[in-house]
C-alpha cells in the first residue's frame, strides 16, 4: 500500500511534467481501474489453479516490474498499458492478502481483524504520499523506490510458516438484478466509484497545476485519505443510529458544499488542505455505506455474492473517474477538478431523496451493523456480521437438526469405552 499511494500521485506528478496534457493524463490514470476491474474478473480462477503463494509473488513480480517501465518508456500509451497491469497485478495481491486473511479469522475476531486491515491499508496508502518528499518525481529514484516496496512485500508471504488455504471463487449476482434489490447501494457504487476515479486518478495533476510544490502536493493528497480514515468511523455509526439513507444524503449535501467553496477557493494554504480533507472524509465512507445499505436487503448467503457485482460497479465508475475530469479540466479549467466532484455527490444527493419517496427505510433492529471496508475484490468476506447462525438461517439446513445430531453424537462419545473421559 505505500508502493500503491506513491505511484498514484508520483505518476500524476510526472505526466504534468512530461507535457502529456490534462486529458491524456486522465485517460492513462484510468488504466489502472480498468486493470484492477479485469483483475477482479480473472485472478481468483488464477488463484485456484496455482495457490495463493505463487498468485501473490507473480502479482507482486508484474506490479514491481511496471512501474520501472514507466520511467523507460515515457510515452502516454506505454504509461496506460503499465497502469493496466499494476491494476491488474494489485487486483491479484488484494484478492490473495483478502482471502488469506478470511479463512484465518473466526467470527469473534473477524471484526477486529478488518478494522486492523482497513488501518495498515488507508495507513500505507496515506504514507506512500507523503514519501513524494524523498527525492525528485523528475529523476527516477521513487520509480526504483515502489519497485523495491512492492518487491518486499513478497517475502513475509514466501517465508510464511502457516498452510495457504483452500481458494473457492465466490458467485456473483448481475449487475440489474442487484440494482432490482437495492437501486441506491448499486447507484451509489458506481458515483463513489467515479468520485475517487476522479480524485486519486486527478488529484495530483489538480494540485500541481495550482502551482503547489512537491511537499504541498504530498500534503494534498496525504489529507485526502486521512480525512477519509477519521471520518469513515463516526459516519457509519451515526448510520446504524439514523438510516443509511439519511447519512448517505446528508453526507452528499456536505461534499456539494466543501467541492463549491474549494472550487472558489483561490490560491494555496491551509483552507485547501481543509476543503480536501473534508471531501475525502465524505467521499471515502460512501462505498462502505452502499455496501451496508444493500446488505440490508439481503440475507447472509447472498451478501459475499453480491460484493462482486458491487465491486464491479465501483470499478465501471472509477474507470470514467480519472477521464472525465481530466476532459472538464481541460475544458473549464483546473477548478473543474471540485465541479466535476461535486456534481458526482450532487447526483447521487438527488437520486437519494428520489428513492426516499419509493421505498419505506427499514426499521432499526432490520438492519445489520456498520462495517468499514475498502474497495477491494473481496473485502466484504470480512464482513463480521456474517455469522454461522445467520448463515443457517438463510440456507436449506435446519439448524436444530444439526443442534440434535451433535448431542447425540456427544452422548456416543462418552459412553464409548474407547474415550479416556467423559470431558474428552
Amino acid at each position: 500500500m505505500l508502493g500503491n499511494g506513491l505511484q498514484g500521485s508520483l505518476l500524476g506528478l510526472r505526466a504534468s511534467m512530461e507535457g502529456f496534457g490534462i486529458t491524456a493524463t486522465g485517460l492513462v490514470m484510468s488504466g489502472y481501474f480498468v486493470g484492477l476491474l479485469a483483475g477482479s474478473t480473472i485472478v481468483p480462477g488464477i488463484v485456484a489453479r496455482v495457490g495463493h503463494i505463487r498468485s501473490f509473488g507473480a502479482m507482486a513480480s508484474l506490479a514491481s516490474t511496471s512501474i520501472l517501465i514507466h520511467v523507460i518508456v515515457i510515452d502516454p500509451w506505454m504509461w496506460w498499458a503499465m497502469r493496466f497491469v499494476t491494476g491488474f497485478a494489485y487486483a491479484g495481491l488484494y484478492i490473495v492478502a483478502e482471502s488469506w486473511l478470511n479463512d484465518a479469522s473466526e467470527n469473534n475476531t473477524r471484526g477486529q481483524l478488518l478494522s486492523f486491515y482497513m488501518l495498515i491499508s488507508l495507513g500505507g496508502l496515506a504514507g506512500g504520499q507523503f514519501m513524494l518528499n524523498i527525492a525528485s518525481p523528475s529523476s527516477y529514484e521513487l520509480f526504483v523506490l515502489i519497485s523495491v516496496l512492492v518487491s518486499f512485500a513478497v517475502i513475509p508471504i514466501l517465508l510464511s510458516v502457516s498452510k495457504a488455504p483452500e481458494f473457492e471463487t465466490s458467485e456473483s449476482v448481475n449487475l440489474f438484478q442487484l440494482y432490482q434489490v437495492s437501486p441506491l447501494g448499486v447507484f451509489g457504487m458506481l458515483i463513489n466509484g467515479l468520485t475517487m476515479g476522479a480524485i486519486f486518478g486527478m488529484g495530483a495533476v489538480y494540485a500541481t497545476n495550482i502551482g503547489l510544490s512537491v511537499s504541498e502536493v504530498s500534503f494534498f493528497m496525504g489529507a485526502l485519505v486521512l480525512g477519509g480514515a477519521v471520518l469513515q468511523f463516526p459516519i457509519g455509526r451515526m448510520s446504524d443510529i439514523i438510516g443509511r439513507r439519511q447519512v448517505i444524503i446528508s453526507t452528499c449535501a456536505i461534499g456539494i458544499v466543501v467541492a463549491v467553496l474549494a472550487s472558489r477557493h483561490e490560491g494555496t494554504g491551509w483552507l485547501l488542505y481543509f476543503y480536501i480533507a473534508l471531501i475525502g472524509g465524505v467521499s471515502t465512507p460512501l462505498y462502505a455505506l452502499c455496501i451496508a445499505h444493500t446488505n440490508d436487503y439481503l440475507n447472509p448467503g447472498q451478501m459475499v455474492a453480491a460484493s462482486g457485482t458491487l465491486v464491479l460497479a465501483t470499478s465501471i465508475g472509477s474507470s470514467l473517474g480519472a477521464p472525465i475530469t481530466a476532459f472538464a479540466m481541460d475544458y473549464l479549467g483546473d477548478q473543474a477538478f471540485f465541479q466535476v466532484i461535486g456534481l458526482s455527490l450532487a447526483t447521487l444527493f438527488f437520486f437519494g431523496l428520489w428513492r426516499v419517496t419509493q421505498r419505506q427505510a427499514l426499521a432499526a433492529e432490520d438492519t445489520s451493523d456498520f462495517v468499514i471496508m475498502s474497495p477491494t475484490p473481496m473485502s466484504a468476506n470480512l464482513n463480521p456480521e456474517l455469522e454461522l447462525e445467520e448463515v443457517l438461517a438463510a440456507s436449506d439446513v435446519d439448524a436444530e437438526d444439526i443442534q440434535e445430531s451433535f448431542e447425540e453424537l456427544v452422548t456416543e462419545l462418552a459412553s464409548d469405552d474407547d474415550t479416556p473421559d467423559q470431558e474428552s
